[in-house]
C-alpha cells in the first residue's frame, strides 16, 4: 500500500488522448524522465493506486502522454481524468539537489523559515512578471502570497521537496486579514 508520505504530487490527469487508452498528464515536475520509477500513483477515491506505464512521450512543456498498463480503451482512460498524479520519493535520483528545478516545478514544495518551521505548501507560482510570487497554503488553512527571490533562499531539498527561506521581517503578517 502506498502511503501519502512516500509520494509527492507531480500533476494530474487532464484528459484522454485517442482511443487506445492514453491519457495526458499535466505536470509540474518532469521527474518521470529523470527518476527510476516505472509507475505513477494516481489518487483514486482517496487511495494511491500505482499505474505502470507501457510508454510515455512529452508534448510541449507541461504535458506528458502516458500509455498505462491495463488502460486499453477510451472508456478506461476517462475514469482517470481529474485524478492527481504522484511520484515516489524513493525513486528520485541521487544528486537531485544540484540545482533548483524550474519555478513552476516548486508546486507542492513545503516552505520553511530559517528555523525550520513550516510556513506552508506552495500551491501556485506566478512567474509571468519579473516579480515571482509563491502562493502558499498555510498549516492553518489560510493562503499566503510571498515574493520569491534567490536572496531569500537558504537551502532546498529536492528529494524531500522543501525550501528554506529567510523572509524579511513582517512579510508574512502582510498576508494576515
Amino acid at each position: 500500500m502506498i502511503r501519502e508520505e512516500e509520494v509527492f504530487q507531480i500533476g494530474y490527469i487532464a484528459k484522454t488522448r485517442g482511443i487506445r487508452g492514453e491519457v495526458e498528464l499535466r505536470y509540474t515536475d518532469d521527474i518521470i524522465d529523470r527518476g527510476s520509477a516505472e509507475y505513477v500513483a494516481l489518487k483514486l477515491d482517496g487511495i494511491f493506486v500505482p499505474f505502470f506505464w507501457e510508454e510515455y512521450r512529452f508534448k510541449g512543456g507541461a504535458t506528458v502522454i502516458l500509455k498505462l498498463e491495463g488502460c486499453d480503451t477510451e472508456t478506461a482512460a476517462k475514469r482517470l481524468v481529474g485524478a492527481e498524479a504522484y511520484y515516489p520519493y524513493a525513486c528520485v535520483p541521487e544528486g537531485e539537489d544540484e540545482g533548483l528545478p524550474s519555478l513552476q516545478a516548486l508546486k507542492g514544495f513545503r516552505v520553511q523559515d530559517e528555523n525550520g518551521t513550516d510556513i506552508g505548501t506552495i500551491t501556485n507560482v506566478n512567474d509571468s512578471t519579473a516579480n515571482v510570487l509563491l502562493f502558499l497554503q498555510r498549516p492553518d488553512g489560510t493562503e499566503a502570497i510571498i515574493p520569491y527571490h534567490d536572496d531569500f533562499l537558504l537551502s532546498f531539498d529536492l528529494k524531500m521537496r522543501t525550501l528554506q527561506l529567510q523572509l524579511p521581517n513582517g512579510l508574512l503578517e502582510l498576508n494576515t486579514p
